[in-house]
């Protein structure tokens, strides 16, 4: 079994394009940190991966995504290998996407952004949505 799962943030705007037989296929590029591991300067290790979304899928993340917003990936994964310019053989990781998530909410701005967020330290201004009740930690039973 080939399947993999992603998550992490768009590296450029998507490129969608048309094969000559009139099929959508959209072109995007993900960065995926490692959790744990960290490189020399003690910053975390990153992985790039290339993902191909084809038709609907792939005319949906031209429509809605954009650089810097991050998505969950499920596809499956293949090496291709290519030529570089100095002539040594390259390697690159490519995901053909069955389902892609978005992750980062609409009302974010362009650099993933939009001062809407909760934090414990002002709840003076938090309100619960409709149908919930905001309850304090010390009233869980557990």
């Amino acid at each position: 079994m080939n399947k993999i799962m992603l998550i992490g943030n768009l590296t450029r705007d998507p490129e969608l394009r048309t094969t000559p037989n009139g099929v959508s296929v959209c072109s995007i590029t993900i960065a995926v940190n490692r959790r744990f591991a960290k490189d020399e300067k003690g910053e975390a290790v990153t992985d790039f991966f290339r993902v191909t979304a084809w038709r609907g899928l792939g005319e949906n993340c031209a429509k809605y995504l954009s650089k810097g917003k991050k998505i969950a990936v499920i596809g499956e994964v293949s090496i291709r290998t290519y030529e570089t310019k100095d002539g040594k053989t390259g390697a690159s990781l490519e995901v053909q996407a069955e389902d892609i998530e978005f992750l980062t909410p609409r009302s974010q701005g362009e650099h993933g952004d939009s001062g809407a967020r909760y934090s414990p330290q002002d709840q003076s201004e938090y309100k619960a949505p409709d149908g919930f009740v905001d309850i304090e930690d010390d009233e869980l039973p557990f």
